[in-house]
């Protein structure tokens, strides 16, 4: 191994949300240089620019469409031409949609699958060959609390993060024996704009948290990451009701879709 060689800290989705306290925190606490990917590229620019300018370190904006079939192939062949090593790879981008699933526009679907499941497999598939190869990385895959509750509206959404549960919690395994770390990340609800709530509400949910701030969780996740955890959930609220969310009797569940704006049109009897 090259000892002169410099490694990067990948973000997928850095542009916002967790992803923007990802790569904040990787600058800043770290002093890690950083790949910053986003379908967002105005902002993608102005990240770049303030932390390189705020901490000092290299932080190289890539706009990319990580739900397109080939994403994870064209990322990693970006990296190799311009003979990028990453060191940690942060698969956290990701969409969120609450609707019956005959009412979800089959594009929507597909890029939910594609990008939860198909992108990140990929990516960890090609970035950890290479992690492997060198005996060194960390590879942190976002998963949610959802992924163990069986819900009415998220039902592509649970089932993607259901996959990134059980395929890194395999991959851990897997690539510990070659010194790199697969950390599953399992999130509630975080204070971002992904949910739709409005800003009064959102600021009522992290006083009592039930949200946390992308900060905060940031924080937790990248320090579970850097002890080689194998999963972690931060926030007390989560453990303490997971186990009731995930054995409510079916007729709670029909009783809150009865009053669900998003089920008008279902007939519940």
């Amino acid at each position: 191994m090259n000892d002169n060689t410099t490694y990067y800290a990948l973000v997928t989705g850095a542009s916002s949300g967790i992803g923007l306290a990802y790569a904040t925190i990787l600058a800043r606490d770290y002093h890690m240089p950083l790949l910053l990917v986003s379908n967002q590229e105005p902002e993608l620019l102005a990240l770049a620019q303030r932390l390189t300018a705020d901490y000092g370190v290299p932080a190289v904006p890539h706009y990319a469409d990580l739900a397109a079939p080939d994403a994870a192939q064209q990322l990693y062949q970006w990296c190799a031409d311009n003979h990028y090593a990453v060191d940690v790879l942060i698969n956290n981008a990701g969409v969120f949609f609450w609707q019956p699933l005959i009412e979800v526009a089959p594009a929507k679907v597909q890029t939910m699958l594609q990008l939860h499941m198909v992108t990140l497999a990929m990516l960890c598939r090609l970035f950890g060959a290479d992690m492997c190869a060198r005996r060194r990385g960390y590879i942190l895959n976002m998963s949610s609390v959802t992924a163990w509750m069986m819900f009415p509206g998220i039902q592509c959404y649970n089932s993607t993060k259901a996959f990134v549960r059980s395929f890194s919690r395999s991959l851990w395994y897997e690539m510990r024996p070659f010194g790199v770390t697969v950390t599953t990340l399992t999130p509630g609800g975080i204070d971002t704009p992904l949910y739709g709530l409005s800003d009064r509400t959102r600021r009522r949910l992290v006083r009592i948290g039930l949200l946390m701030t992308p900060e905060r969780f940031a924080t937790v996740a990248l320090r579970a990451l850097f002890r080689s955890r194998k999963q972690a959930m931060p926030g007390w609220w989560n453990h303490l009701l997971l186990p009731l969310i995930r054995h409510l009797p079916d007729r709670l569940i029909f009783a809150a879709m009865r009053i669900a704006p998003q089920y008008k049109n279902i007939p519940l009897h």
